[in-house]
């Protein structure tokens, strides 16, 4: 049994040493001078004026997060449709399942006015 993990083994060790071997060939190459300019933050070219320190509603994150959520899940409506009529009834109910839950989601994204953009 230890025969069919040893290729996993091997490929996580050789995955593990390449990175570190990366990240230490980097720091070994890496220029060390700093200055003023190259420490200066950038914003455009121009200095800023005035409060930089800008709050974002978190309502924004949500409404993306929702997206995100929503898009990826429809995609596992794709590969069901294509196979619709070779899976059965089995299938057809889970699908039903799975959209309810979608559905119940969406629902409380709304509720809670994860939709609105304000």
């Amino acid at each position: 049994m230890t025969n069919q993990f040893a290729g996993i083994g091997v490929f996580f060790l050789v995955a593990l040493i390449f990175g570190i071997a990366a990240i230490a060939t980097a720091r070994l190459i890496n220029p060390k001078r700093p200055n003023p300019i190259k420490q200066d933050t950038y914003e455009c070219g121009l200095k800023t004026e005035g409060e930089t320190w800008v709050q974002f509603r978190s309502q924004y994150f949500l409404y993306g997060l929702v997206f995100v959520a929503f898009d990826v899940e429809c995609v596992f409506l794709y590969p069901w449709a294509v196979k619709f009529q070779s899976l059965g009834l089995f299938a057809f109910i889970e699908m039903i399942i799975f959209i309810a839950i979608l559905l119940l989601g969406l629902w409380y994204a709304w509720k809670e006015g994860a939709l609105e953009w304000v």
